[in-house]
């Protein structure tokens, strides 16, 4: 983190700290960004729009000017529709890399865009592997692009990429990136991971707030992209083309949002870039896990793939612990939690991004022993049966 980096502070107004993978907790500034309306077709938010675009795909490491930035509006899946939908030929056939919930999104939208596909599952405890993408695209020639979440916050998963990548290009064949919520914090350098495009969202790593996402991909791709969209207002070679001939977004873009994510870019540039704000994410998660653990709890992922996103733990095996009363007993002492996704085994998740520091985890670690203590719950030890599911599917 940088000498000038912004200072973490508190949230605003007695707000509680969102422990979420996104939307999550927003600096001040970011905020008060918000309190300006803006014309969209003015020509100081062209210009916000063009330094937005512009410091995004810095942070991607492009020297030769082959990719380009081209944001959507909306949720962050609506992003990585249009990037399916833009980017995988109607004739193509698309290899899913699935290890949770949105894994399992993709696939099902590749369904509804009738896009031909299969998946490779790993199931909640494991991450795809390099030599398993290459036994699938070998013994399927007619795959054509294969996809993978980058940080499945199901599970809090990363996932290798840079592995998956060398298999696929050795193999002559295209990937594509969720990297929703890893980007800006995970690096995703076009010189050393190749990609054709990769999709994140303002209310992740950079810290804004929700309201659209944004595909970064090469321009030979967006060019071959024109009228393979199944969508008007997903369409992102339609986007692209408006955006780079006008400066202009095609239909009403979220003004405030925009305005606020520039000033979210600014601090992510003062905290140090990628480098800085995954510092401090590794930081929060590090100890976030150490403190957890002294209190029993045990996490789903061993060290090896927990990623610096998001942590899940087990629920407690004592018959006294309930997850709904834990969650209120957290939001009360100032903490909202996430709950599982899990389909194995009963557990909750803990962010460690968004305007939060090692201190702040430090209180998160005493209010969940505090709230253990009002719940009668001693200790927070997993059933035992959990372990040994996560021990079985983790072989």
């Amino acid at each position: 983190m940088s000498d000038t980096a912004p200072k973490i502070a508190p949230p605003h107004l007695g707000e509680p700290y969102l422990l979420t993978p996104g939307p999550l907790t927003t600096s001040y500034a970011v905020k008060q960004a918000m309190l300006r309306d803006w014309g969209s077709w003015d020509g100081d938010f062209r210009a916000v729009t063009a330094e937005m675009r512009k410091m995004l795909l810095e942070m991607i490491n492009d020297t030769k000017g082959e990719f380009d930035c081209v944001p959507m509006q909306g949720s962050g899946t609506f992003s990585v529709e249009a990037m399916l939908a833009s980017f995988t030929p109607r004739d193509g056939k698309v290899l899913v890399l699935s290890n949770g919930a949105y894994g399992k999104r993709i696939a099902q939208t590749l369904d509804y865009l009738n896009r031909d596909h299969v998946v490779i599952d790993k199931g909640d405890y494991m991450p795809p592997r390099g030599e398993e993408v290459t036994a699938a695209l070998r013994a399927d020639p007619a795959i054509s692009h294969v996809v993978v979440v980058h940080c499945e916050t199901s599970s809090g998963i990363l996932n290798p990429v840079a592995e998956i990548s060398q298999a696929v290009y050795a193999e002559g064949r295209k990937l594509l990136i969720d990297s929703m919520s890893a980007f800006g914090a995970i690096p995703l350098g076009v010189s050393e991971i190749r990609y054709e495009a990769m999709v994140s969202s303002a209310n992740k790593c950079i810290e804004g707030v929700p309201g659209f996402g944004f595909v970064i991909a090469r321009k030979d791709e967006l060019q071959a992209a024109k009228g393979r969209s199944h969508s008007l207002s997903l369409d992102l070679h339609a986007q692209w083309a408006h955006m780079n001939k006008t400066g202009q977004w095609r239909f009403t873009p979220p003004t405030h949002v925009v305005v606020a994510f520039l000033e979210a870019l600014k601090a992510h540039r003062a905290e140090g870039g990628v480098a800085g704000r995954g510092a401090r994410y590794a930081d929060n998660r590090d100890v976030l896990v150490e403190g957890m653990r002294g209190l029993g709890f045990e996490t789903l992922l061993k060290d090896r793939w927990l990623s610096p996103i998001i942590v899940t733990f087990f629920n407690p095996a004592h018959k006294s612990f309930d997850f709904n009363s834990f969650y209120e007993a957290m939001k009360r002492k100032g903490f909202i939690i996430y709950p599982g996704k899990l389909t194995v085994v009963d557990s909750f998740r803990i962010g460690c991004i968004g305007q939060m520091d090692a201190d702040v985890m430090r209180q998160v670690v005493q209010a969940a022993k505090d709230s253990l203590n009002e719940m009668g719950v001693p200790d927070a030890a997993p059933p035992e049966q959990a372990l040994i599911e996560r021990a079985r599917l983790a072989a």
